[in-house]
């Protein structure tokens, strides 16, 4: 079991997370919960949310976002064409940014950084655009820096995200198709120069083939432990 000094990580499947603070303040990444095929059955929902991160418009990753304002009333971070769009969806708590700029709530310090993808939702039909898609570098005072790349490929900058932030931790997709496979991500890992990797986006859907083992495989040889989760479990 992997100590955080307090903070817990629990993946709740596919690229949703719910991290939470030795002081209590809860973070939910990617509000997909109901409609995820790989979310844990008989989760225990927290009894509140202080703070979302979206990191872009797509529904398998923002697909819950109006129903978790709804009963939380926390406040959404991201881009600021996908916060206004959620506005619209009832979420009252809003802190729109763009890349590079960095927020503080609460005992939680959160940085918008680059991520390379696309961004938009299909609402009634209509494609609606959500800006850039972003990653977000995660800081709690006395935890290890925390990266979550979002949905992406690998890129050259990625070097600079690890000069600047040096994460300790990064959350990784790996499925392949929609973002980098094991291979690419192994070379994100070492361009961000984490030391730990926990695979996200992968098992969800047939298309998503990456696995954890093929991550761990290519980075064998480097000091860059794969934490594989299972959904529901916490990690500490």
């Amino acid at each position: 079991m992997q100590h955080f000094h307090g903070m817990t990580v629990e993946w709740l499947g596919h690229a949703t997370f719910l991290l939470k603070t030795a002081k209590g303040t809860t973070i939910l990444i990617d509000p997909w919960l109901e409609s995820n095929p790989a979310h844990p059955k008989n989760w225990r929902a927290p009894e509140k949310i202080d703070i979302v991160l979206c990191p872009h418009g797509h529904m398998d990753h923002i697909g819950d976002a109006a129903a978790v304002a709804k009963k939380y009333k926390p406040n959404f971070i991201g881009m600021y064409e996908l916060m206004s769009y959620l506005k619209t969806k009832g979420a009252e708590n809003i802190t729109p940014m763009n890349l590079g700029g960095t927020v503080t709530l609460k005992d939680v310090t959160v940085t918008l950084v680059e991520a390379r993808h696309s961004s938009s939702i299909d609402d009634n039909g209509q494609t609606i655009y959500c800006g850039e898609p972003a990653g977000f570098i995660i800081r709690v005072d006395g935890e290890p820096v925390l990266y979550d790349a979002g949905d992406t490929s690998v890129f050259g900058d990625m070097k600079l995200i690890g000069q600047i932030y040096k994460p300790q931790i990064a959350l990784l997709p790996i499925g392949d198709h929609f973002t980098m496979g094991p291979d690419t991500a192994a070379i994100a890992a070492e361009y961000v120069g984490c030391n730990k990797v926990i695979p996200t986006h992968y098992g969800t859907f047939p298309v998503l083939t990456g696995r954890p083992e093929q991550l761990r495989e290519h980075l064998r040889g480097k000091s860059i432990d794969v934490l594989e989760l299972k959904p529901g479990e916490p990690l500490y």
